[in-house]
């Protein structure tokens, strides 16, 4: 059965369920780094829902699909509005999977700076690969051999999670993390029952 409403019903629920996902991770960055950077990491994560929706639609989109964000939204009726929202959660998403990463070594100017360009340039180029053919843009090389990616676990996860390496292997570990007697222990944690309730919306979002 195709029934364009019922797609873009689909979609939108979708949408919901992505951004849900930041209120997991947000949650479980926040329960598992000390209390007194708890309130850095869930600003992070709220960071990336500002500057995601900005950086995609300005830029971000015309590099994915060849068309800009102002004429998916100028006509309504063309319904492109809502693939728009659906990719820039997932835009969202592929930049908040560093912000754990690199909870507690970062500065929150700094970070801002690495979600933009997450945000602008390269997620946008990593989309493109597996899905620069879905709205009128030209096929992107991975479409053209037949790569599908319906639910992003490769374009929206690896590259967040090939960005946070990156930044790891950059900044290091966090300072004293492998101090004598630290290594088994670690750090005291700020809320472990807030992280646990990270990760279970987290399952709910990868729904």
């Amino acid at each position: 059965m195709n029934n364009p409403t019922i797609d873009q019903l689909w979609l939108l629920v979708c949408s919901g369920l992505v951004l849900l996902m930041q209120a997991g991770f947000l949650c479980l960055e926040a329960g598992l780094t000390r209390s007194k950077n708890s309130g850095n990491v869930a600003f992070k994560n709220m960071a990336d829902l500002a500057i995601a929706p900005l950086m995609f639609w300005l830029f971000g989109a015309q590099l994915m699909f060849g068309v800009g964000a102002i004429a998916w939204t100028g006509d309504p009726e063309s319904g492109l509005i809502i693939p728009l929202i659906f990719q820039t959660m997932f835009c969202a998403t592929a930049a908040t999977i560093v912000s754990g990463a690199v909870a507690e070594r970062m500065r929150l100017n700094a970070y801002a700076v690495v979600a933009g360009v997450i945000c602008l340039v390269i997620y946008p180029i990593v989309g493109s690969w597996a899905w620069g053919g879905a709205y009128g843009g030209p096929a992107g090389w991975l479409e053209s051999l037949g790569f599908k990616d319906f639910a992003g676990s490769g374009v929206v996860h690896m590259t967040g999670g090939f960005a946070a390496l990156a930044a790891i292997l950059v900044l290091g570990p966090r300072t004293g993390r492998f101090a004598p007697g630290r290594l088994r222990a670690g750090f005291p944690k700020a809320t472990l029952p807030l992280a646990m309730l990270g990760a279970i919306i987290l399952f709910f979002g990868w729904i």
